[in-house]
């Protein structure tokens, strides 16, 4: 197995924005929809019977902390209290601070209160204020470890820059962010002064 360490503009930044977006996320997430589950009415599902123990439509979510803004929308949230689970559906996180912010979509994921941890599903793409893109179908947050990996291919880009890889294993604590498996790179030329 071959890995690759990223330079697209400073390694740090790049693991430090990625694992930011994520942390926040899975912190403000985890803590918001247990104490709105406590006080949401839950609607019917309609026809189609579901064994989730709350069901919200058309979440909307937004708190600030640290400095830090957040907002979560989701198309619905179904809440499995005995699993310690939350399913999300058309996921999209805006993370604010001072100086830039990043957008997180996903088409799907899920939340697990005990641990923090968090899955997001098919179509995820991360993207920054300062231009860095994240893609890739699946995307994991393990909170204890402050880990963000996938094992399904992934891309990163930034500016002319471009990384493809089978796998991406980010580590909050070495800062450290490692494309693995097959890696293709390109950097775009730039002109000499």
């Amino acid at each position: 197995m071959t890995s690759y360490n990223p330079r697209l503009s400073d390694p740090r930044r790049l693991a430090g924005v990625i694992l930011a977006v994520v942390a926040v996320f899975v912190i403000g997430v985890a803590g918001t929809l247990v104490a709105k589950s406590r006080t949401v009415r839950v609607e019917p599902a309609g026809p189609a019977a579901s064994s989730a123990d709350l069901h919200i439509k058309e979440v909307e979510l937004e708190e600030v902390s640290g400095g830090v803004r957040w907002r979560l929308k989701a198309e619905q949230a179904l809440v499995f209290e005995p699993q310690g689970r939350t399913a999300l559906r058309k996921i999209a996180v805006n993370v604010f601070e001072r100086d830039r912010s990043w957008t997180m979509v996903g088409e799907e994921g899920d939340l697990f209160q005990a641990t923090g941890n968090v899955e997001i599903r098919r179509n995820v793409v991360l993207t920054s204020s300062d231009g860095m893109r994240l893609e890739t179908s699946v995307l994991r947050w393990q909170g204890a470890e402050r880990r963000l990996w996938t094992d399904a291919p992934v891309r990163l880009s930034d500016g002319g820059t471009v990384v493809d890889g089978t796998a991406l294993d980010v580590r909050l604590g070495g800062e450290t962010a490692t494309v693995a498996g097959r890696v293709r790179a390109t950097f775009a030329r730039h002109p000499r002064r």
